[in-house]
């Protein structure tokens, strides 16, 4: 068996057919537009409406979070004291939007 001895003068072969520096250029250009694409954007308003609907009948918790502006554990807290009733549905948990009207005052009050 011979070995093979590579020399240092053997270019290594370039699987596209452009000069590394111009394709790392348009990289930088391509993530520098992106970049500022994105910080351009504004963020999406957090809709709770649901088309078709006049009013959207049930609620996830975490949407029920946004909406008071609270954490999980205030929810699991107010269903521990009977603010709000949970409702199941296979392996989710759901909130009425009646019950989400009633307190909505009473939290206002407090």
């Amino acid at each position: 068996m011979q070995e093979q001895v590579r020399s240092e003068a053997t270019p290594t072969p370039i699987l596209f057919p452009i000069e590394p520096t111009k394709f790392w250029e348009s990289i930088r250009l391509i993530v520098r537009e992106e970049v500022n694409n994105a910080e351009t954007k504004k963020p999406a308003s957090v809709s709770f409406e649901t088309p078709g609907l006049t009013y959207k009948p049930l609620y996830k918790i975490a949407e029920v979070c946004k909406l008071f502006q609270v954490t999980k554990p205030t929810i699991y807290d107010w269903v521990k004291h009977g603010k709000l009733k949970p409702f199941k549905i296979q392996s989710r948990v759901y909130f009425l939007w009646q019950d989400i009207q009633e307190l909505l005052p009473a939290l206002k009050e407090s």
